[in-house]
């Protein structure tokens, strides 16, 4: 038995979903300027692009120019009011979406699992099992997802964030976070429904238990 219509949308959806979500962790446009602010161009997880900043308390000489930095890296003294003072939302946001991150990738260890044990042609308690634990970890990962989005999407284009607070918006980065995120939603209810098909499988089946590969399998892919 091959795998099913149902077990491979869920399987295409959730690594599309994973390949999205890294995208978007990787990029810097969830926050952008319309080019007509003087100051802010743009911000991801981990870099931010100004275009003339410098010091609101003139306590250094420095100015950073059409200039992109990592948030945590060198002269990152004159961007820690504007980020983290009392915008504690976007610690949340990197926190969330990274362990969002982490979650998708560990369930493409377990979508593997699941194709391979797809290839006999009976159903046994660790597929119906594999099948269930490989949806748990993608709706985990998605409602990481999901919390990181809504707090992002809630404060990024608050007026007390960034500068120019009236020419940004929203990014294509942050539309892929989210298309990422549904992408995943639907994978890991696909796998639920398919674990759910796969039990009931299970029951029906009255006939004696043929001597099969999936101990081998189990071995391969044990749980994590």
């Amino acid at each position: 038995m091959a795998v099913s219509k149902n077990g491979l949308i869920a399987s295409y959806l959730s690594v599309l979903g994973t390949l999205l979500a890294l995208v978007a962790f990787a990029t810097e446009n969830w926050l952008v300027t319309d080019k007509s602010g003087r100051k802010f161009d743009r911000i991801g997880l981990w870099v931010v692009c100004f275009k003339n900043l410098e010091d609101s308390h003139r306590w250094y000489d420095v100015k950073l120019i059409n200039s992109c930095r990592s948030v945590f890296g060198k002269q990152y003294y004159i961007i820690h009011d504007i980020l983290f003072g009392n915008n504690r939302f976007y610690h949340y946001t990197q926190f969330w979406f990274t362990v969002c991150v982490l979650s998708a990738l560990v369930g493409l260890y377990h979508t593997k699992c699941y194709v391979k044990l797809s290839s006999p042609a009976w159903v046994d308690g660790h597929r119906v099992k594999t099948a269930f634990r490989t949806g748990v970890v993608y709706i985990i990962s998605a409602v990481f997802g999901t919390v990181a989005l809504v707090i992002f999407g809630i404060h990024g284009v608050d007026r007390t964030w960034m500068p120019d607070w009236r020419h940004n918006h929203i990014g294509w980065s942050y539309g892929v976070g989210v298309a990422g995120t549904i992408a995943l939603w639907v994978g890991g209810i696909l796998y639920a429904i398919e674990g759910r098909a796969l039990k009931i499988k299970l029951r029906k089946r009255t006939t004696t238990r043929k001597p099969n590969t999936d101990d081998k399998l189990q071995g391969q892919c044990s749980e994590v």
